[in-house]
């Protein structure tokens, strides 16, 4: 608390020179980069990839107190937490004005209690409480950004028990990225108490490259749609981002993640087939699994995935390897990820439009022919036999077979 206290001076110097550091248009060659700072450490967090929930894709700027505190508890009795679910976060839109000394302040309307009641609730149900911010003078929903006031937004972050921050790209104009972001990083660091710091510029400056000792998880792509594939503005399909964050999985491990994006399961816009497939490529690539659809009011259908413990545990299997394509047949695809006890997580992903039996051969998973696995069906709840050499299972149009593979 002390140390707490003692950086609301530290704050009150952030135009002084943080804004001078946050500003810097390039990184200066004489200068050690950041993320090369023999110095710099990692906060330690997020030793799996992060689990909760987001308002964004379900409630846009649409985000009150009222709503949190239902998720909250929806969080806290619909077995969401007991799964792994742990971080409730809030999204843009949540921001008033800055005081006269440059502290943000929340929106009283929306949130009348203030922050500091609303993550002490958030707290009480066994959770933990998010906020999301900008390394801009404006956030995307064009409210206040944290640039020039790092050290004072970290402050006021802590003092209200923010447990996890979501960092924003939007008007950073000619801002370095790694600059910015390890800038805030400090000033969470700064404030002394843990912050997972979650990456979030897109994947256009290559976070993967420098963001492993800066934050703890890096958006690899443009935002997600609720559609299996396919751009609308600057939104993409689930395939399109499997795409793109499937290349990436050298760069993940324990702290550090490459972020898919949050999931759109139960929104409304893709089958319950494609959401299967959706939930199991992302816990498959050991992405953050933060929920994003109405936890209040779930279908038994959307329930049964996000509440799949079995695929949960393939995501935040301890190895902490991000799983990876293993073959390529056009539309059919074989997808496996190493797990801490020696078994693998294998997916047969079908992306065509039609059903299709798709194999999957023990050498592409690291196994010998001659061994015999015990192959369990990670949707289906069961065990479908010891099995040698090869496993092969009908998949539906758009749809997955996931099964564990022990050897």
């Amino acid at each position: 608390m002390k140390k707490l206290l003692h950086l609301s001076a530290l704050a009150l110097l952030q135009f002084a020179i943080g804004v001078a550091h946050a500003q810097d248009q390039f990184v200066d060659p004489n200068t050690l980069r950041p993320s090369l700072d023999p110095n710099r450490k990692a906060n330690g967090l997020a030793q799996t990839p992060q689990m909760g929930w987001n308002s964004w894709n379900k409630f846009g700027c649409n985000i009150d107190e009222k709503t949190v505190r239902r998720i909250a508890d929806a969080m806290a009795t619909s077995g969401m937490r007991d799964a792994g679910y742990e971080y409730v976060v809030i999204d843009d839109c949540w921001h008033g004005d800055r005081d006269a000394n440059g502290f943000i302040q929340e929106s009283r309307e929306k949130f009348p209690s203030g922050m500091k009641a609303l993550a002490d609730y958030v707290h009480s149900r066994g959770l933990k409480f998010g906020i999301y911010s900008d390394a801009g003078t404006k956030t995307c929903g064009g409210k206040p950004g944290s640039l020039g006031h790092e050290y004072q937004d970290a402050l006021t972050y802590a003092r209200w028990g923010v447990d996890y921050l979501k960092y924003d790209w939007c008007s950073t104009g000619t801002l370095n990225a790694e600059s910015a972001y390890a800038l805030m990083s400090d000033a969470l660091k700064a404030t002394g108490r843990p912050v997972l710091l979650a990456i979030c510029e897109w994947g256009n400056n290559r976070p993967w490259e420098w963001g492993k000792k800066i934050g703890n998880s890096w958006r690899t792509s443009s935002d997600i749609r609720d559609a299996w594939k396919g751009r609308e503005k600057w939104s993409i399909g689930v395939v399109d981002i499997v795409d793109v964050n499937e290349p990436l999985y050298p760069h993940a491990g324990p702290g550090h993640w490459n972020d898919a994006d949050m999931l759109e399961v139960g929104n409304g816009g893709m089958t319950d087939t494609e959401y299967r497939s959706h939930f199991s490529l992302w816990s498959l690539m050991a992405s953050p699994l933060i929920a994003g659809n109405d936890i209040t009011n779930m279908s038994a259908e959307t329930r049964a995935i996000l509440l799949n413990k079995e695929v949960v545990a393939v995501n935040q299997d301890r190895l902490g390897q991000q799983g990876r394509r293993v073959r390529d047949d056009g539309d059919l695809e074989v997808w496996s990820k190493p797990l801490a006890d020696g078994s693998r997580a294998v997916i047969l992903f079908n992306r065509s439009e039609k059903p299709a039996e798709i194999a999957v051969d023990w050498p592409e998973i690291g196994l010998t022919r001659s061994v015999r696995a015990d192959v369990r069906d990670l949707w289906a709840h069961r065990s479908v036999g010891k099995i040698a050499g090869r496993y092969a299972a009908r998949v539906p149009a758009h749809g997955v077979v996931m099964v564990r593979v022990t050897p």
